[in-house]
């Protein structure tokens, strides 16, 4: 049933609505479309990697035939911005909100948000998570926020992610890690078999695939000729890039072999920049250091790919803005709602873009990002490609100055731009005055094993 939004008295008054509201309309769940009319969903994360590296955007470090495949054959977005660390992002993802609405401290979600998995079940689809957790809770809120079959590291505790993999959870149950396994290779086969599952089925499927490369320690791969007894050597990270190609490769490949390939809509995206010890070369000379954990472009611009050749033209590059609060409005719509009963968020479908229409794609975005959840330490900006506004005042011309060392004042010329972020800025000040006091842990700072 629709809920009524109650009608404002004052002017003040409907700010303050406006603003404690997410910007969609709240309604019930749609029914479930026609079975075979939806597209099958899969969405693949990575763990650390800006934009630089990958052939499609221009790298010239890394060998990345798959994903440059999946621009050629899809949609790239040049300007996609994450949060710049981990659980941030994955919390904006599932629950399309401003962390400012939902964050509590690094590592865990709300034991009563709602997520992605939720949504899309409740539209009919199967659902499934395979990949890094980091957000708390246990074995038994899986299922509650929405996923039917789950393969994850990192629910209950934290063990070895690459060779010899620790344990996992899987549906309901212990996985022990057998010597020699390598986790990658594990949760890609998991992945693997629930599409294969449910490829012949009438109920269309979603598949969150969040990876476990590239994030540090850096070591070899299966494919590596070298080996190495420390703990964490940057220069395996080029094999990392090879191997997350590969488990992409493979993910297609099997959508081919099925014969479901031009029904099953694949996105690609990164959580959040390079870690800071790893430097890409681009293909026109020019390097740029990673910036995990920073809120320049570095930080929080990462690669978006959307593949769907049953439903998008082929080699389009997409100058507009996106960020991670679109996935929800993005993939319910896809999963039959209209514009109009998407859940509400702060984000916007990013359907529309598939068919070239730009009426209405975003030309901002808002971060308001802290670790360990505390006010104290959050920092906050909005921003357009060019231009990026912090909540302190700081005032930048992004392509003239990437590092942020130079901050410009605001003249005739920026005037109007500077409102319209400031405006932005105002009005998730009010969101965050509302924020109950935090008491903050140890500030996260984005260690190896993280």
């Amino acid at each position: 049933m629709n809920r009524l939004v109650k009608s404002v008295l004052t002017r003040l008054l409907g700010l303050l609505l406006l603003c404690l509201q997410p910007v969609s309309g709240l309604h019930a769940a749609p029914s479930p479309a026609k079975p075979g009319s939806r597209p099958n969903i899969i969405v693949i994360l990575n763990d650390d990697i800006g934009y630089e590296t990958l052939g499609c955007y221009g790298s010239a470090s890394y060998q990345t035939p798959n994903l440059d495949r999946m621009a050629t054959q899809g949609l790239q977005f040049s300007y996609a911005y994450s949060q710049p660390v981990c659980t941030p992002s994955r919390l904006q993802l599932l629950s399309g909100k401003y962390n400012v609405r939902n964050y509590i401290e690094f590592g865990e979600m709300s034991p009563t948000e709602r997520t992605l998995g939720n949504y899309l079940r409740e539209r009919g689809y199967a659902t499934c998570i395979a990949g890094k957790w980091q957000l708390g809770g246990d074995r038994n809120s899986i299922v509650k926020f929405g996923f039917d079959h789950y393969l994850l590291w990192w629910l209950e505790k934290k063990t070895k992610r690459y060779l010899n993999l620790g344990d996992l959870v899987q549906d309901g149950a212990d996985r022990h890690g057998k010597p020699g396994e390598y986790g990658p290779d594990v949760i890609n086969r998991y992945v693997l078999d629930f599409i294969t599952s449910h490829a012949g089925e009438d109920q269309p499927f979603f598949c969150y695939y969040p990876m476990l490369l590239t994030h540090a320690p850096f070591t070899p791969t299966p494919l590596s000729t070298a080996t190495s007894t420390e703990r964490t050597d940057p220069k395996f990270f080029p094999d990392m890039m090879t191997y997350t190609d590969l488990m992409v490769g493979r993910v297609l490949d099997k959508l081919d072999e099925l014969g479901i390939r031009d029904n099953t809509i694949v996105i690609f995206a990164g959580d959040n920049g390079t870690n800071r010890d790893i430097t890409s070369r681009m293909k026109d000379g020019t390097e740029i250091r990673g910036g995990k954990d920073e809120t320049t472009d570095a930080g929080n611009r990462v690669p978006m790919l959307i593949s769907w050749p049953g439903g998008i033209k082929p080699g389009r590059i997409d100058d507009s803005i996106m960020d991670f609060t679109d996935f929800v409005p993005t993939l319910c719509e896809l999963a039959g709602d209209t514009p109009n009963e998407v859940p509400a968020g702060d984000g916007i479908s990013l359907v529309p873009l598939f068919k070239g229409d730009h009426s209405g794609a975003r030309d901002w975005s808002y971060c308001w990002v802290s670790s360990d959840g505390s006010l104290a330490r959050s920092v906050k900006y909005a921003r357009t490609i060019r231009y990026k506004l912090y909540s302190d005042g700081r005032f930048y011309d992004i392509p003239h100055d990437v590092l942020e060392q130079h901050p410009i004042p605001n003249t005739s010329e920026t005037s109007a731009v500077h409102a319209r972020l400031q405006a932005i800025l105002d009005r998730y000040q009010v969101i965050e005055a509302a924020r109950p006091v935090h008491k903050a842990k140890p500030r996260h700072t984005g260690s190896h094993e993280d």
